[in-house]
């Protein structure tokens, strides 16, 4: 597994994600930018994501749902902020609806990601922002930590 450390920072509300790949930036940014990759990681096993929309640029919206062992589906959907290929994305992420709409009793988070080479490979980092603690730990409660981690660990596979 790359994932080499998991902080969560309750008073700066946040949640940092570093993993490291025996690949190069670009191989790992395309997980990102293309769509079909990213369904081949984004969603924890189990859980597999399609994306509807994946437009990455500023102001863009990335729409997608993930669908469980027994058929339930989870929407979800990212706000593009700023995003600089093949180095950083930044977004905001939402459980959605099925339009795509960001749902409203369900806290979203600001996610920052940011690959930077390093010896023999990349390192991401990976930084969720809540907007309160509150926010921070009902999301932490549906297992979005844990989620998260799996997710990420399947990336490995597919840059081998």
């Amino acid at each position: 597994m790359s994932i080499t450390s998991i902080d969560k920072d309750y008073e700066n509300r946040t949640i940092t994600l570093i993993a490291d790949f025996d690949a190069p930036v670009d191989r790992v940014w395309e997980l990102w930018s293309d769509p079909r990759k990213l369904e081949g990681w984004w969603g924890p096993p189990g859980y597999p994501a399609t994306f509807e929309k994946h437009d990455l640029a500023p102001g863009g919206k990335v729409v997608y749902f993930m669908t469980g062992p027994d058929g339930d589906i989870h929407h979800g959907m990212w706000e593009v902020t700023a995003v600089d290929p093949p180095t950083s994305l930044a977004f905001l992420d939402a459980f959605a609806d099925s339009e795509g709409t960001p749902v409203a009793d369900m806290p979203g988070s600001t996610v920052t990601v940011e690959l930077t080479e390093r010896e023999g490979g990349t390192r991401m980092r990976l930084r969720s922002t809540f907007s309160s603690r509150e926010d921070m730990e009902k999301l932490l409660d549906t297992g979005m930590l844990e989620g998260l981690r799996d997710a990420v660990s399947q990336m490995d596979a597919l840059l081998a």
